[in-house]
């Protein structure tokens, strides 16, 4: 189980290829309009993200491709339907494309290219590991990331950047393990302005990230 667990953490890590320090999921758009300017409103906004946007809906399909029954290609499909924008389809795309590819190079699985959320699923479906820290590492790895990008990207200090993300060990803790009670029937997001900050992001003049 220890080295299910490594590998897992591995595969999670900044230092694996997925490109991930690229995606800013709106956030900068949300920097750049005045909505995210201290660590508060980082918090805030990560906080909705993660409860009400794309990180309870990839806990949910996360936990649904971890199941031995899980028709991966269906749930990819799903995956794909509900981004609200493309930037947002190409993140969760272009990141488990990468993800997929690089596993399957470790691991000599065949693994599709799929969304990001269904592609951990697959990849970690053989780990003796918990869906709820599955899904718990996996979200941590997105707070984690947006968390990177808005100390590169405002001024936001160190301890203050790490102090946002380990206020959010608790919401995470608690989303990974609702996520195993529900279903695809649960699935839902009303992380409007989080969305709408990608939207905006595609038309901004002089970006940073990809989205």
């Amino acid at each position: 189980m220890t080295q299910d667990l490594l590998s897992l953490v591995q595969w999670l890590s900044p230092a694996f290829p997925t490109g991930g320090f690229a995606y800013s999921h709106g956030l900068e758009s949300a920097i750049s309009s005045g909505q995210v300017t201290d660590a508060a409103s980082l918090r805030q906004w990560l906080t909705e993200v993660l409860q009400f946007g794309a990180g309870r809906q990839d806990a949910i399909l996360l936990v649904q491709a971890l199941r031995s029954d899980a028709d991966y290609g269906a749930l990819d499909d799903l995956a794909r339907a509900l981004q609200p924008s493309s930037e947002r389809l190409s993140e969760t795309l272009e990141q488990g494309t990468a993800f997929a590819r690089t596993v399957a190079a470790l691991t000599t699985r065949v693994l599709p290219a799929r969304c990001l959320p269904v592609a951990v699923g697959e990849a970690a479906a053989p780990l003796s590991l918990p869906p709820a820290q599955v899904a718990a590492l996996y979200l941590h790895a997105f707070a984690s990331n947006l968390t990177s990008i808005a100390m590169r990207f405002m001024p936001l200090g160190q301890e203050a950047g790490q102090g946002v993300l380990a206020s959010l060990h608790q919401v995470i803790d608690a989303l990974s393990a609702e996520a195993t009670l529900l279903t695809l029937e649960d699935l839902a997001s009303s992380a409007l302005g989080a969305d709408l900050s990608a939207l905006a992001h595609e038309t901004m003049d002089v970006r940073i990230f990809r989205t």
